[in-house]
């Protein structure tokens, strides 16, 4: 289903007449393990997976993670690595090292960041500073340990420079939840500590990569399932057809046979009335015979007589 989404506008620090040292390198790790467990690493993956799924038909929204953000230009020692991020206005969805907020015209509309006990402090404090000077519009903050802060999300957007906290309210169900305005959707923490997203519109959460998954594989084993019933039915129709056919044949034999009987008969009668025709005629020779020998006979008693 495609939904209309309305892009955020982010601002990014002023770069003035400075001008882009192209032989600058700048590298892609800063050798830091992208989450220190699993229970990182999956909110991690399973939202930037989500995030790709949903904006997949939107060629201009870039969604990635745990990538090098460079906000300095010609600074290759001062970077970020946001956890999740998404920016809209992204001039494609080619694959990127890192990303140079210079070059690529913009800092990201959206990110996240989740907990950790050895990086909450910073991604509460310096990360935030950071982002705000970048010019992010909307930072969240995930703790899925339940051990960093209370509650485990925090939602802020950016306003006059500065953030401003957006409401997180627990539903009837336990969940915590806030709205993103940038992304249209609700950051979600289940009771759990598993983080979701949830589209208000289409009320249908958004499917993690390992879900994507196994629906495609469902799909694919409902089309194989289909083809398999189309090809039993073609089967059974060919059956079919088959089998009209055999009983035309032998519908058609049947009429050969009887047309053939028919036939037989007939002739039979034919030879029937052509054997009584020829007795006939023996029957009328041999009475034309005798009338002749008859005659033939009295004329020769009169000849006799007249002598």
């Amino acid at each position: 289903m495609t939904v209309n989404r309305t892009p955020a506008v982010t601002k990014h620090p002023p770069y003035g007449d400075v001008e882009d040292d192209l032989s600058i390198h700048y590298p892609s790790s800063d050798g830091e393990p992208m989450a220190e467990s699993e229970k990182q690493y999956f909110p991690l993956t399973d939202t930037v997976g989500a995030l790709k799924d949903w904006y997949i038909d939107s060629p201009d929204v870039y969604a990635a993670g745990n990538m090098l953000m460079y906000y300095r230009i010609n600074d290759n020692t001062t970077s970020v690595a946001p956890d999740v991020y998404v920016v809209f206005g992204a001039v494609g969805k080619h694959p990127r090292d890192s990303w140079l907020v210079w070059r690529e015209g913009k800092a990201p509309d959206f990110v996240l960041e989740i907990a950790s006990p050895g990086t909450w402090r910073r991604d509460a404090i310096q990360k935030r500073e950071i982002y705000a000077e970048m010019g992010v519009t909307e930072y969240w903050r995930f703790d899925p340990t339940g051990e960093c802060f209370t509650p485990g999300l925090v939602g802020e957007r950016l306003s006059g420079g500065k953030y401003e906290p957006i409401p997180i309210d627990t539903d009837g169900a336990g969940v915590l939840r806030g709205h993103s305005a940038v992304l249209s959707l609700d950051m979600c923490v289940l009771p759990g500590l598993e983080f979701r997203l949830y589209d208000p519109v289409t009320e249908q959460w958004l499917l993690t990569y390992q879900e994507n998954a196994e629906a495609r594989r469902a799909a694919n084993a409902a089309r194989q399932e289909e083809a398999a019933g189309r090809r039993a039915a073609e089967a059974a129709r060919q059956e079919e057809a088959a089998g009209r056919r055999a009983a035309e044949a032998a519908r058609q034999e049947e009429v050969a046979g009887r047309q053939a009987a028919e036939a037989g008969r007939q002739a039979a009668e034919a030879a029937r009335q052509e054997e009584a025709a020829g007795r006939q005629a023996a029957e009328a020779a041999r009475q034309a015979a005798e009338e002749e020998i008859r005659l033939l006979r009295e004329q020769l008693r009169s000849l006799q007589s007249g002598e």
